[in-house]
């Protein structure tokens, strides 16, 4: 699934994305450390896993998601 990032905090390393529908969906640590990303910028699109309605992995859209 993809998502654009709304905000991301590179001290955390967690943030919030929003989905095509305008949904808004937060990520923490583990899900940001689950892809081989460094940093996010407002306004990127990601590729993101859900799981139970929780996002569990991000990456960029170039990037396939992590196993």
């Amino acid at each position: 699934m993809q998502a654009t990032v709304r905000v991301f905090d590179p001290d955390s390393r967690s943030g919030s994305v929003f989905l095509d529908d305008g949904t808004e969906l937060p990520f923490d640590t583990a899900a940001f450390d689950a892809g081989p990303l460094r940093l996010l910028r407002t306004g990127q699109r990601v590729n993101i896993r859900l799981d139970d309605g929780a996002i569990t992995a991000v990456t960029l859209s170039t990037f396939p998601l992590p196993g």
